[in-house]
C-alpha cells in the first residue's frame, strides 16, 4: 500500500486513537479490514480490522509526535529488500500467528515500562 520498500505503523488501544481533521476516505478494501486514507491526497492513516481487536494500527508517520522507540516487531521479512531490515526484537516472514499477538503486547507493554522508569531514574 506504500510503494515502498517498507512501512512503520504504530497500533493503538482505539481509545487512545483520535482523528483530529478531515474525514478519511477508504481504500484498498480486503474483506473487513478497513484501511483509511486522506481524501485529499489518498496517502494511508490508519487501518481498523475485526483481526487486531480494539485497537488501531496508525501510519507513525501520521502522528504528531511519533514514537521514538525502536520498531518492536517486523512483519513480512519473505518480501523484505535486503538493505530494508533493520533489528527488532521479533521478526517474521509473514505476521505473527493471531495467538501470539496478546504475548507480543505483553512484552512490549513490559518493554516500555521499563524503559520509562529507566529514563525517569
Amino acid at each position: 500500500m506504500t510503494g515502498g520498500a517498507y512501512s512503520v505503523t504504530s497500533t493503538w488501544p482505539e481509545g487512545a486513537f483520535e482523528l483530529l481533521s478531515g474525514e478519511p476516505a477508504l481504500g484498498g478494501l480486503k474483506g473487513e479490514i478497513r484501511h483509511h486514507h486522506c481524501a485529499n491526497c489518498f496517502s494511508w492513516v490508519y487501518t481498523r480490522a475485526p483481526q487486531i481487536g480494539p485497537f488501531v494500527n496508525v501510519r507513525t508517520t501520521m502522528l504528531d509526535a511519533p514514537p521514538s522507540d525502536p520498531p518492536f516487531v517486523q512483519c513480512y521479512l519473505s518480501e523484505a529488500l535486503p538493505w530494508a531490515r533493520f533489528d527488532a526484537a521479533h521478526s517474521y516472514d509473514k505476521f505473527p500467528a493471531m495467538e501470539e499477538w496478546p504475548k507480543l503486547l505483553e512484552e512490549f507493554a513490559a518493554a516500555r515500562a521499563a524503559a520509562t522508569e529507566e529514563t525517569s531514574a
